[in-house]
């Protein structure tokens, strides 16, 4: 038996030809009025979709995006640094500690969560209240800008 030979069990089935009287009424299955209704019905492009949801508002482009602050708690200061080590965003990305955000350095925050017994030096990352404290009293020294 070769595959030439070969025929199907069942006829294929037909496509049900709709809106052209007989027994599905007046509106053959497809509603009463709108596009769908009507015959060779042709739907909106998906690109007038797209283009009506892009925003038009003047100059969206250019507005400042926020940069992505990355929050570290004091404890893994402590864990990772020794006595009088300097600490910015850099040194954290190169001990691995933080990642690049899309090839970028993220803005710092050193959070206050746990305990801080070396004296540390941190440069250029945000802080928050208890963190500045519990550095503070560490006898730390704390410069905001670089």
């Amino acid at each position: 038996m070769e595959s030439y030979n070969l025929k199907p069990k069942h006829k294929p089935k037909k496509k049900k030809r709709v809106g052209r009287g007989g027994k599905r009424g007046t509106y053959s299955g497809r509603g009463m009025k709108g596009q769908k209704s009507r015959a060779g019905r042709k739907m909106q492009p998906m690109i007038r979709e797209l283009i009506k949801k892009y925003p038009k508002l003047r100059g969206y482009r250019a507005r400042m995006r926020k940069k992505k602050i990355v929050g570290i708690n004091i404890t893994i200061l402590d864990e990772k640094f020794k006595v009088g080590e300097i600490i910015n965003p850099k040194v954290l990305i190169e001990k691995k500690i933080i990642k690049r955000i899309k090839g970028k350095i993220p803005l710092v925050k050193i959070l206050g969560r746990g305990k801080i017994k070396k004296k540390l030096i941190i440069k250029g990352c945000q802080m928050s209240k208890a963190a500045k404290e519990k550095i503070k009293q560490a006898e730390g020294t704390i410069k905001i800008k670089d």
